[in-house]
């Protein structure tokens, strides 16, 4: 047997190994549980290395374009468009501020029903229209409205609408508005131009955007400026050679008119007789540019549309005869009807003989038409480019047309006969009264522009300089005692030729429609304005003596006033 003292040792050695045991389990456990906590981190680590990587390859235009929408924000600092002013620097076309209202979709939260409705009557929208754009939730910024009121604005920030926000934008303003409306032109609702000078020289007037860039918190507030601003550069200021005093002189004179004889149309021009500016250029219908645009009064008639301009050729066709010396004022001509191929050629108040001089002033289709006759097709259709048909005239005006001057191998003896009074030939007025410079410069024709000179002007002579005279006191003639009559002014020596023409209509002269027309220069004998007038189909009454001529004589008269142009009459 053992004895009790090993029999206690042998249960204390049992004892101490079973201890041992016990602390062996506990550490197996603790190292399990750090391999898991291991585990779990490494997955958890790899999981966000296999995020980040994720991220930043395949979703970081995503997340740079979120990034600038919720923290970086740039502001574009719009350009003012440059001003449009008169010859006297009097404004035609400027720009003013006004609020456009826009929402970020994505912080509306509070637009109950009662808000909707009142936004949907001071915008004048409706329901549906609203929530088209408020519906747009993957968009941070819509526009709701563009150039709204000061009032519509006051009346919606009342609303407190979250997400709703008014910027300031700029509006054109036209000061003129009908009376140049086809001149000036106007702007689109990003401001650019679409018509008219605002168009032709929109990148002059349009200048250069700002921009300005900064951080802001998530509640929108900004909290750092960055240092990378764009300055903006507003437009150039345009200059027109326009004179908004006799704008409004030929406007009124020329609705008038129109209206009274309701005429389908008319149109008016006035030039510079020494340096081809345009001083006037106006058309009825017309248009407001600052309200809603009607198209019926979009076109410039006076230098987009043709027409066949009757009498008012006869000057210049007989102005090269007497150049050439093919004739002389005095050469008589007889005046009794004949034949071209099959087109008898005629006068209203017909004559058996006249001389050169009165075949202008008493409007001969016969003794024009004999004149013509004595050229080559090509020498003919080449002096009338020179003097701007058939082509544009380089004003760089849009929509200006070149006119229909058919090709000289085409023409036939009765096209050559009915050109020389305004038959077959179709130009537009602003052409013909530029043609009519050469009278009023000595025989040299005029570069014609809507800019104000501020230098010489270069001509081109087409004729002589007593060629040039001979045909102006002829003209001045016939507003003494021929068909301009009516043309006659009491304080002003006045010169010109009257023009009655039948509209060409579906490929036939109507005897049932006519255009109206008178083209002159005031005073005659030093010539400061060339005046231009055409009506279009009026009603009644038709001839150019007592249709046109009246129209020119109102415009010339106050015209010459307002410019205090000396009187030349005792």
């Amino acid at each position: 047997m053992l004895a009790n003292n090993e029999i206690r040792k042998l249960y204390l050695d049992a004892k101490n190994y079973d201890g041992i045991i016990e602390v062996s389990n506990a550490d197996s456990l603790n190292m399990k549980k750090i391999y898991v906590l291991w585990l779990v981190a490494i997955l958890l680590i790899s999981g966000i290395i296999l995020r980040l990587v994720y991220l930043n390859i395949y979703k970081i235009n995503f997340l740079s374009k979120e990034m600038s929408i919720r923290v970086e924000r740039t502001v574009k600092i719009k350009a003012m468009r440059g001003t449009i002013v008169d010859r006297n620097g009097k404004p035609l076309a400027v720009s003013t501020l006004m609020p456009s209202i826009w929402i970020n979709p994505q912080e509306v939260n509070n637009l109950s029903i009662e808000k909707e409705i009142k936004l949907t009557k001071i915008l004048g929208m409706s329901i549906k229209q609203l929530n088209d754009k408020f519906n747009q939730r993957n968009k941070t910024f819509v526009y709701i409205k563009r150039q709204i009121t000061p009032k519509e604005n006051e009346n919606i920030s009342q609303l407190k609408i979250n997400g709703l926000y008014s910027q300031s934008e700029f509006k054109r303003y036209y000061p003129t508005s009908d009376v140049s409306a086809q001149v000036i032109g106007f702007n689109n609702v990003d401001d650019k131009g679409v018509a008219g000078i605002e168009y032709a020289n929109n990148k002059e007037l349009f200048g250069v955007d700002g921009q300005k860039m900064f951080i802001r918190d998530r509640q929108g507030n900004v909290i750092e400026n960055l240092d990378n601003d764009k300055l903006t550069q507003n437009g150039k200021q345009i200059q027109l050679s326009i004179d908004t005093r006799l704008q409004y002189i030929a406007y009124d004179t020329l609705k008038q008119q129109v209206e009274k004889l309701h005429a389908k149309g008319g149109s008016a021009v006035i030039l510079d007789a020494k340096t081809g500016e345009v001083l006037s250029m106006v058309n009825i219908p017309s248009f407001n540019s600052n309200n809603k645009i009607d198209p019926k009064g979009l076109n410039n008639m006076a230098i987009t549309n043709v027409y066949d301009p009757g009498s008012i050729m006869k000057p210049l066709v007989i102005a090269k005869a007497l150049d050439d010396k093919i004739v002389t004022p005095q050469t008589i001509i007889v005046t009794k009807q004949y034949y071209v191929g099959h087109k008898l050629i005629k006068d209203d108040e017909p004559e058996p003989f006249l001389s050169v001089r009165d075949v202008i002033v008493h409007s001969s289709d016969i003794g024009t038409s004999k004149i013509a006759l004595k050229y080559k097709s090509f020498t003919l259709w080449n002096y009338y480019r020179s003097i701007g048909f058939g082509e544009k005239l380089g004003s760089n005006f849009p929509g200006e047309t070149n006119g229909i001057l058919l090709n000289w191998k085409k023409w036939r003896m009765l096209d050559q006969a009915l050109m020389s009074y305004g038959y077959g030939i179709s130009v537009s007025l602003f052409q013909m009264v530029h043609a009519y410079s050469i009278f009023t410069n000595n025989g040299c024709i005029l570069p014609i522009t809507f800019y104000k000179h501020q230098g010489a002007v270069n001509c081109n002579q087409i004729i002589s300089p007593e060629t040039a005279n001979i045909v102006k006191e002829i003209l001045a003639d016939t507003t003494q005692r021929g068909t301009g009559l009516k043309a006659q002014l009491q304080d002003y020596t006045t010169a010109g030729k009257t023009g009655t023409a039948q509209k060409l209509i579906n490929g036939h002269y109507s005897n049932r429609n006519h255009i109206s027309s008178f083209v002159g220069f005031a005073p005659d004998k030093s010539p400061k304005l060339i005046i231009g007038i055409m009506i279009d189909d009026p009603k009644g009454q038709y001839y150019a003596a007592t249709v046109a001529a009246p129209v020119f004589a109102t415009i010339a008269k106050k015209s010459l006033h307002v410019l205090n142009i000396n009187t030349d009459k005792l």
